[in-house]
């Protein structure tokens, strides 16, 4: 199997290994690691399709992370996916309204995010072995609600670990921040800012390329990494899940092996679609990339004209974890459509953090051809929750709206009844208040006891994940502002 190694997207410098690339999180120069190559599958989909969903993860993972053992990995695959998960496919597909919902929250913390970051930890600590890493590592991450909970329960506890979240105070769901303020583990910490997401990850960017910090950081035994799906570790396993969709739809008869597929994801920081673009690289026979905004619509705009600009108003939405600006990830995808040329990327970078803008050229626009975008208004968004439970039964949360919505109106408007694959990205329980206000049902309650009515009008019942916060504590109650973020990691640490 030929060795995959991985490059910084804004210079040249020396290709590192993958479990370096998990380790470092960041490039030294700001820059995002990528494969120097997209490896094929060397398993045929139809055999893919024999397997159970860890079968799958090993191999579609086996082919981006070659320099861990096939034992290494599937201890780290085994020991992510098992009963952590409340379903034993993990991630169930449920027909509905003439798609395939792709359900990714079965989890603990009920968000799409544990797919990857439970299985984040084990590859990070088997790379700390593997590199002969004797500094602690400390994950620094901002969140926009779900990556935030769901890092610290992979991490919580984990020996050689600390985690740090910062989060926007009054930019996310309220069992969102109750998820983060009670989290346990004695290597955690949680910050809320006030500010928004964009603040919070600018400056955690800032705080990873302070070299004065790193270095003293170096001297007391740390080294930062990330969280977030700019840490090549995030984005490979979030990959697996569009593979297995596929292979279930084969398995089932719904589709023929080789017939495409339209995948559509409701996403900001463009992590979970751009996993669905390196599967289609690999062979996954992908016909269209919906990609579905909310009223924060850079990435609509930017599909639409192939200029991206954050000059904007900040919008608060039903879909938080969407509510974002600056999309880190898209650099991967900018890399790529430049023919991997990382000085026209890093020209277009500086763009974006001088003058909040850049504009690609006509030729990169034409490696967007696989792309489609979309977007739904807060109203579009209510719509479609309430449109898919009067027809179908089912609740969704509103990310998943927003896809839902965004789908339908490109199926109007096209004709194409291309098999459709909907990524579910969280729990409607995780984002109640709106769901019962899209649902016509008051929603002033407390949260919880708003969960029981949700469970009534769902017909499921109330998620574990949501049940243990009844009695839990907060035991993180820190609010500082953007310039206070530094201060905060050095608290932290001890510095």
């Amino acid at each position: 199997m030929k060795e995959i190694l991985y490059k910084s997207t804004r210079s040249d410098s020396a290709p590192v290994s993958a479990s370096k690339a998990i380790l470092m999180g960041l490039a030294q120069d700001g820059g995002l690691f990528v494969p120097t190559q997209i490896p094929a599958f060397d398993k045929t989909l139809s055999e893919l399709a024999g397997m159970d969903y860890r079968g799958v993860a090993y191999e579609v993972m086996k082919l981006l992370l070659t320099d861990f053992t096939e034992e290494e990995l599937k201890g780290c695959i085994e020991r992510a996916y098992g009963d952590n998960f409340d379903v034993k496919e993990i991630v169930p597909l449920h027909n509905a309204d003439g798609a395939y919902l792709l359900e990714l929250f079965h989890g603990p913390t009920i968000a799409f995010k544990d797919m990857a970051l439970q299985i984040l930890p084990h590859l990070m600590t088997t790379s700390m072995k593997k590199n002969r890493e004797d500094k602690e590592v400390v994950i620094l991450t901002a969140t926009s609600g779900d990556t935030g909970k769901a890092a610290m329960a992979g991490f919580a506890d984990v020996a050689g670990t600390r985690i740090m979240v910062f989060y926007p105070k009054d930019g996310v769901s309220s069992i969102q921040e109750r998820q983060m303020v009670t989290q346990k583990g004695d290597n955690t910490r949680v910050v809320g800012i006030r500010g928004n997401f964009d603040d919070a990850q600018s400056e955690v960017k800032r705080i990873f390329g302070d070299a004065a910090l790193r270095g003293e950081m170096a001297e007391k035994g740390f080294a930062f990494s990330s969280a977030n799906s700019i840490n090549i570790g995030r984005l490979v396993p979030q990959i697996v899940y569009y593979v297995f969709a596929y292979t279930r739809l084969l398995k089932d008869g719904v589709i023929r092996e080789g017939e495409k597929i339209n995948i559509v994801v409701p996403t900001g920081n463009f992590g979970n679609i751009l996993a669905a673009y390196y599967a289609s690289g690999m062979g996954l026979p992908v016909a269209k990339l919906l990609c579905a905004s909310n009223s924060n619509k850079v990435l609509f705009d930017f599909f639409t004209t192939g200029t991206y600009d954050r000059n904007r108003d900040f919008i608060l939405t039903s879909s938080p974890s969407m509510d974002i600006l600056i999309s880190s990830n898209l650099e991967r995808l900018i890399y790529h459509i430049s023919g991997n040329d990382s000085a026209a990327t890093a020209a277009l970078m500086k763009d974006l953090s001088e003058k909040g803008s850049y504009a690609i050229t006509d030729q990169m626009k034409e490696g967007l051809s696989l792309f489609e975008g979309g977007y739904a208004t807060e109203e579009e968004t209510a719509a479609a929750i309430r449109r898919l439970y009067e027809a179908d039964g089912y609740v969704i949360d509103p990310h998943t709206a927003v896809a839902v919505h965004v789908y339908d109106a490109y199926r109007s408007k096209t004709g194409d009844t291309t098999p459709a694959v909907i990524a579910s990205t969280a729990s409607p329980f995780k984002f109640e208040n709106s769901v019962m206000r899209a649902l016509g049902e008051p929603a002033e309650l407390p949260d919880l006891e708003l969960a029981d009515r949700l469970s009534e009008k769902a017909g499921v019942p109330v998620p574990e994940a949501v049940n243990v916060l009844r009695t839990a504590p907060v035991r993180h109650n820190i609010v500082c502002g953007q310039e206070g973020m530094k201060e905060e990691v050095r608290r932290f640490l001890g510095l």
